[in-house]
């Protein structure tokens, strides 16, 4: 299908301007070539139609803090603090995956954000395996960025998860250039050190170095908990990103999850060197890590996107639910017009395609931007009265994802009336369960 035509919707643009307009979205190949109140005059025999009465239309949403490699847990490390859920559950979890788990974990994760309107991830991986996740994400239809994770620091680290820095380096190298630009550019590849507390020094000054010469991002944490920033200061003298500054990675490339330890020098080096920053509150609610001040960080001009995280310490993928808690967070310490539903919405398109440096092709619907968008259908008990409300308001307080009926990625439609096209569901609940009967079963005979 080389063109298509969405007609007769509300849609939302997310342009410059904030433009709602009510019409018709003209597509061709992975293109918007055409917004307008009326394109009924350019269809032709082989133009697909898709009846958008009465529906609303957005630009994909981008979440940028993603681990696919953990979906597959989800519910196996619940009410549990960060640093005892990653050594007690997470990391045995993580080495004990195979080439066939890690794959129907990151398409489970997949599924479950094609299916919530999420068109672009920045996903982090677990330290094997991780070809499997790039043939899931090329499989699937996904925007994404991805690595695998970097660790050769640990005394409590699981030995398979216990990396040789060169090895470590040399391996993410070797993905970058077998990924990073697949499908004209629809996959690219993030160099992922975990974080401070799990990477050498030289380590970090490598992926440094390599995401210079490479041109690519950097995706790490930090910052997530009050115990991880302790550790930091005791090993470097220095707080994480901070820390970070002194070895030269906070730059525009830089992506950092969480960041909700920050002190006044860490915050006002996230907005001199460009950093951005995830923002994931439904895990660190979950965790207990605590609540980043966003709205504080927004008002000094940082720049902050929303991810979900991984499933094992949300369980959920939904860009709906940290929408609405990147919103009402806020509003308990600085009034409720400290976080409104426009700039939240921002976060979860716009400005999670600048984080990756994509906002001149995806985020907002416009001609000549990539077609990554979905559409809602709001007809239903939850979201009304449609009449007199604000259409911005009532994305972000009262959708869902399961209004999400049809996702459009790089023109393709991936799903259509809740049905994904580009995996068999059954198959992948399925193999999901076998595989994580298959790792616990492991872990049980490795303690």
């Amino acid at each position: 299908m080389n063109r298509l035509l969405i007609q007769q919707a509300e849609i939302i643009t997310m342009n410059e301007s904030m433009d709602i307009i009510y019409g018709d979205i003209l597509i061709e190949k992975e293109r918007i070539v055409n917004i307008a109140d009326d394109l009924s005059a350019h269809i032709t025999p082989e133009t697909k139609i898709i009846n958008a009465r009465g529906k609303t239309v957005l630009p994909g949403f981008v979440q940028t803090h993603i681990h696919l490699c953990q979906t597959l847990f989800r519910g196996q490390a619940d009410d549990m603090e960060l640093l005892d859920w990653l050594k007690k559950k997470l990391w045995p979890l993580e080495a004990a995956h195979d080439e066939e788990s890690l794959y129907y974990s990151a398409m489970l994760g997949i599924g479950e954000l094609i299916q919530g309107g999420t068109t672009t991830i920045m996903d982090m991986e677990t330290v094997h395996h991780t070809n499997s996740a790039f043939k899931a994400i090329a499989e699937s239809g996904i925007r994404a960025f991805s690595g695998k994770v970097m660790m050769d620091l640990g005394d409590e680290l699981p030995p398979e998860l216990l990396e040789n820095t060169y090895d470590s380096l040399d391996e993410s190298v070797a993905l970058l250039e077998k990924w990073h630009g697949y499908d004209n550019n629809r996959i690219k590849y993030a160099f992922s050190p975990r974080f401070v507390v799990s990477c050498t020094e030289q380590l970090l000054t490598e992926v440094r170095d390599l995401s210079r010469k490479h041109q690519v991002l950097v995706h790490t944490h930090a910052s997530e908990n009050k115990e991880e920033v302790k550790i930091v200061e005791k090993r470097t003298g220095m707080r994480n990103v901070e820390y970070l500054d002194h070895i030269g990675l906070t730059n525009e490339r830089l992506v950092l999850a969480h960041c909700i330890w920050l002190n006044k020098r860490e915050k006002q080096i996230i907005h001199d060197r460009k950093v951005k920053m995830t923002h994931c509150p439904g895990s660190n609610l979950k965790l207990a890590s605590g609540i980043a001040d966003v709205y504080e960080l927004s008002q000094q001009g940082a720049h902050i996107s929303l991810g979900a995280d991984g499933a094992s310490c949300n369980n959920s993928l939904n860009m709906f639910q940290e929408m609405r808690l990147a919103a009402l967070l806020p509003k308990t310490y600085h009034g409720p017009s400290s976080m409104p539903a426009q700039e939240v919405l921002k976060m979860a398109t716009v400005g999670g395609a600048r984080a990756l440096g994509l906002e001149n092709e995806i985020g907002s619907l416009e001609a000549g931007k990539k077609a990554d968008l979905f559409l809602l259908n709001l007809k239903d008990f939850h979201s009304f009265p449609s009449e007199t409300v604000d259409p911005i308001s009532r994305i972000v307080y009262s959708a869902s994802a399961h209004d999400v009926e049809t996702t459009i990625i790089n023109g393709a439609i991936v799903m259509e009336d809740r049905k994904i096209k580009t995996m068999v569901k059954e198959d992948i609940l399925r193999e999901s369960n076998a595989s994580i009967k298959r790792l616990t079963s492991k872990m049980a005979e490795n303690v």
